[in-house]
């Protein structure tokens, strides 16, 4: 049995200031060469093999806000994407769209736009856009980056405590030119439906946050998620906690999971060392749409450990080379184990 994949990704960007993924005004243009290879054949059949090779730039532009008390902008984003490498029979690694036949495109490319309005320190935005919340996530781990269409609020109620609030009903896939798809969990799914979430961060001076978020994928499921930390100079401890069960006409079946992790990182000099445990308590896996949706501890790029019943342990070494004289460069090298994954039990028509 062959098991191997691969990926080298390189990127170069340019940008007037301020730099990409800044929330100021201004431009970036970022470029990325990706090479995707995974090969899990079993036997002579094409069916394990994957592999694809593609360029890729993505173009964003920020406005100022318009004068007085309530401020107006816009945020616009384009992407264009071309195939180098990647036949009928080759394709399918998420870097490139496929045709009728199987094949990956040749080209593809999008673009989108959102309203923003600032009150004070409050900004509402409207249109397509990128979301970072532990409840509903976009993914940016191909060549295009996933996005959510709709309204997201962010306001501090104090200097302390932020609150965030959304609603998506669109959804522009990796691999994709329309801004209509639909997300895809374990067994939940964004077609006909939405997305709403509600949140809090709590950020007191001193070593201690908490995070409290609920979100709802409508006739799907309910979902809420606390978050714990702690970090000091020398150590840093991360629980997580994730309580999702059925809701309306339950499209996914019967659903009641518990999902959690606790993460233990020690830092000693230019070196940091992390344990990580994490456990799916549930007769289905821990569901989630939106490829960084999941903020668990050993949800990592290739594998989220979130099968029906599953426990996984985590050992992971850092190491910041900047200590060794080369100002920039960091190592990581970690192991990660799963095991207890039994869906035997699932509620017939679920995940």
């Amino acid at each position: 049995m062959r098991r191997l994949a691969w990926v080298l990704a390189a990127g170069t960007a340019a940008a007037g200031t301020p730099a990409w993924g800044s929330e100021q005004p201004g431009w970036s243009l970022l470029s990325r060469h990706y090479v995707l290879h995974s090969d899990t054949r079993t036997g002579p059949a094409q069916a394990g093999y994957r592999q694809e090779w593609a360029q890729g730039f993505i173009a964003e532009l920020r406005s100022g806000f318009t004068p007085g008390p309530l401020g107006l902008g816009m945020d616009t984003h384009g992407f264009f994407g071309l195939k180098l490498d990647g036949g009928r029979g080759h394709a399918g690694t998420g870097l490139l769209p496929r045709d009728s036949t199987g094949r990956a495109e040749r080209d593809y490319a999008s673009a989108g736009a959102a309203l923003k309005l600032r009150y004070g320190k409050s900004l509402l935005k409207a249109g397509e856009m990128r979301v970072a919340t532990p409840v509903f996530a976009t993914a940016d781990k191909r060549l295009q980056p996933e996005y959510a269409t709709g309204l997201m609020l962010d306001s501090p109620l104090s200097p302390s405590l932020q609150l965030q609030a959304g609603r998506f009903t669109a959804f522009r896939n990796q691999a994709n030119s329309s801004g209509r798809d639909d997300f895809s969990g374990y067994g939940a799914s964004t077609r006909g439906s939405g997305i709403s979430l509600l949140g809090t961060r709590y950020s007191p001076p001193g070593p201690f946050s908490a995070a409290f978020y609920a979100a709802q994928l409508d006739d799907t499921w309910r979902q809420a998620y606390v978050n714990l930390n702690r970090v000091d100079d020398a150590l840093t401890l991360d629980a997580n906690l994730y309580r999702t069960r059925d809701q309306g006409a339950a499209n996914s079946g019967a659903i009641d999971t518990l999902a959690y992790s606790l993460a233990a990182r020690y830092r000693y000099g230019a070196q940091r060392l992390m344990l990580a445990y994490q456990r799916i308590e549930g007769d289905t896996p821990f569901d989630f749409v939106g490829g960084d949706s999941i903020y668990l501890a050993n949800a990592i790029k290739y594998a989220d450990f979130n099968g029906a019943n599953e426990r996984s342990w985590q050992l992971r070494y850092d190491l910041d080379m900047s200590a060794l004289g080369v100002p920039g460069l960091s190592a990581m090298a970690r192991y990660v184990t799963g095991r207890g994954i039994d869906g035997s039990q699932a509620p017939r028509g679920g995940d």
